[in-house]
């Protein structure tokens, strides 16, 4: 007889379990293991899911950078044909032809340029040295405006030392040199006379027949060449002097606008490289200022003392002879033999023992001047090596002669400045 049931009568009461041991137990429904109506309304669905999400940007993408073609600037816009001479070709081939047309423009342009430095040559030379004198005088300029004095006050004073330097020692060497040439142009008849007395001159007169020669070579030709070389000699005097009044002229120019060009040669460099030489610049300036000023001091003094003993010993002409001396004294390495040479000269011309005495105070102020007075005054300056020294200023004067000669140093010093600073430092990190 069947059992009833009792869950069968409650609707709320659980459904019986299967036994896990019973084979013939049937399996559980799908629904069985569905959520409640509570829970479904409560659980998003997957398209909530994607509504309530935040939304992911998308990725740029950066736009393409345009490419130039090569031989086109960027920023020019592009040329339009407008249609009115016709249809434009295609592009010339670099053909072989046109490669070596273009070089040998360009051969034919540092030619050109070769020949006009050639020809320009000479006031090149004084556009340097003006602007070395410029530079040398430019600390003394600083000097006067650190003073107080205004900028255009300060270039006149140094300008009108210098001419007036430079008048004194026209004034100390041209009288002499008039006086002496005049003297020996009087003595020319009685020095004739002592000849022709003495018995051995005559013997060779009438040996050589000098008498006959003399009177060929007194030809119209001969006359020509004699005008030729005394218009020669005033060319030069007055090529001399033009020379030297340019530069005069040049170096106050560069004295008065030397702050403005030394700008504009620093605004040439590129923004990233300017500080780098504008430090670099201005130490080299400060080295040929300090050069120049150690070289004049040095001079000055040079010329001061043999002055000096140029009036012990009663020497004929004692400032002119120092002005000699001090001017000699600027060309390094071999300016100070030159002047003790001179007035050594000088002194054997007017005795004996004058001229010994002359000798053995060059002698002794040369030693006191190379190992004392020079490396004392130099020291702080310049610091160039002797053999470099050495090396520049016959470099310089094999180039350019005493200009050559005056430059030498600060040249040197700068170049070394530039390879400890520069070249160097590249040579390491490379």
């Amino acid at each position: 007889m069947p059992q009833h049931d009792p869950s069968a009568d409650d609707p709320d009461a659980a459904p019986p379990q299967a036994d896990a041991d019973d084979p013939d137990a049937a399996p559980p429904r799908a629904d069985a293991a569905a959520p409640s109506r509570a829970d479904a309304a409560t659980t998003p669905t997957a398209a909530e899911t994607r509504l309530t999400e935040p939304a992911t940007p998308p990725v740029a993408t950066p736009p393409p950078v345009p490419v130039p073609a090569p031989g086109i600037d960027p920023e020019e816009p592009p040329a339009v044909p407008s249609g009115k001479f016709g249809t434009p070709g295609r592009p010339l081939r670099r053909s072989s032809f046109l490669i070596g047309f273009t070089g040998a423009l360009g051969v034919l342009l540092a030619y050109t340029l070769y020949l006009g430095i050639r020809n320009a040559g000479g006031i090149l030379v004084l556009v340097v040295i003006a602007l070395f004198l410029a530079v040398g005088l430019n600390p003394a300029v600083v000097r006067l405006r650190a003073w107080g004095v205004p900028h255009g006050l300060a270039v006149t004073v140094v300008a009108l030392t210098v001419v007036l330097l430079l008048c004194g020692g026209v004034v100390a060497l041209v009288p002499p040199i008039v006086t002496q040439s005049g003297q020996f142009i009087d003595q020319i008849p009685s020095l004739l006379d002592e000849l022709r007395r003495n018995p051995t001159v005559n013997d060779l007169v009438e040996r050589y027949d000098v008498v006959e020669r003399v009177q060929g070579a007194a030809n119209a030709e001969t006359i020509g060449r004699a005008l030729g070389g005394v218009l020669g000699g005033a060319q030069l005097i007055f090529g001399t002097v033009f020379r030297t009044l340019t530069v005069l002229v040049l170096t106050i120019y560069f004295l008065a606008y030397f702050n403005r060009l030394r700008s504009l040669g620093y605004s040439l460099v590129p923004r990233s490289r300017r500080e780098r030489v504008q430090l670099i610049g201005d130490e080299i300036l400060a080295k040929v200022g300090a050069y120049m000023v150690g070289a004049l001091s040095i001079a000055v003094l040079a010329g001061a003392t043999t002055f000096v003993f140029a009036l012990i010993v009663d020497l004929p002409y004692p400032f002119a002879l120092a002005v000699v001396v001090a001017v000699t004294d600027l060309i390094p390495q071999i300016g100070a033999t030159l002047g003790a040479v001179i007035v050594s000269l000088v002194g054997f011309a007017a005795d004996l023992p004058t001229g010994i005495a002359c000798a053995v105070f060059f002698l002794i102020y040369q030693q006191v001047e190379n190992y004392l007075i020079y490396p004392k005054v130099m020291r702080r300056s310049v610091e160039v090596n002797e053999v470099a020294a050495l090396l520049a200023a016959l470099l310089g004067v094999a180039l350019l002669g005493v200009v050559g000669a005056l430059i030498a140093i600060p040249t040197v010093a700068a170049l070394q400045l530039i390879l400890r600073e520069v070249v160097l430092p590249r040579q390491e990190r490379s």
